[in-house]
Order: C-alpha cells, then sequence, then structure tokens
C-alpha cells in the first residue's frame, strides 16, 4: 500500500510535521534516516525513514516518506512495509494505520 498527496507547505515544515507525529507522537516510532537532494531555484527532494513498533502486526514496520518540490507545489509519497508473518504478509491493517500518520501530520495542509 501506499500514499501520495500534495500538501500547500514547503518540504522541510511537511517532513518536521510528519517526524512529530511519528517519534514524539508514539512509544516506539523513531527516525532510521533522513537524507536531502538539492536541485536547482531552490528544489529539494527529502527522503525519510521511519521504523515503528506495531503490537498487531507482531513486528517493526518501516515507512519511507519521500516529500519533494521538483514540480509545482509540494508532493508526498510514502509506502510501508515490514509487517506480518508467514507466506501471507497479513498485518492486520498495520500498514495502513502506519501511512495514516504522515496523512493525519498534513491533513490540515491537504490539497
Amino acid at each position: 500500500m501506499s500514499l501520495d498527496m500534495r500538501v500547500n507547505v514547503e518540504p522541510e515544515k511537511a517532513a518536521e510535521l510528519v517526524k512529530k507525529e511519528i517519534v514524539e507522537g508514539s512509544i516506539t516510532g523513531e527516525l532510521i534516516d533522513y537524507y536531502v537532494v538539492h536541485g536547482e531555484d531552490d528544489k529539494r527532494c527529502i527522503v525519510s525513514i521511519y521504523e515503528k513498533h506495531y503490537y498487531r502486526a507482531g513486528n517493526r514496520l518501516t515507512i519511507t516518506v519521500v516529500i519533494d518540490n521538483m514540480e509545482d507545489g509540494t508532493r508526498v509519497h510514502c509506502t510501508s512495509g515490514g509487517g506480518g508473518e508467514g507466506l501471507f504478509r497479513f498485518d492486520w491493517g498495520a500498514s495502513e494505520s502506519f501511512e495514516r500518520c504522515v496523512e493525519n501530520a498534513l491533513a490540515k495542509y491537504k490539497l
């Protein structure tokens, strides 16, 4: 599963809001990596990887969040993984819940 949305806030602010929601908004959320690619004319792409434990999935999930302003406005894309056990990797909705953290963090800026 993945999430795509556009927001009316600069990439750095969007990344800060997502970090606050995931890291400060939970006991087990942590930022694993943060990388910024700078382009011409103040364009940039921020890639963040987070990890969080979900009891219903029985393990830790990761989410990769890409925030850029390479085109018109700020675009946010995220996808989560690592949830579930066994052959079918059923995670009881934990992946979607993790993605909703990003959506909730940016809800008031969503276009």
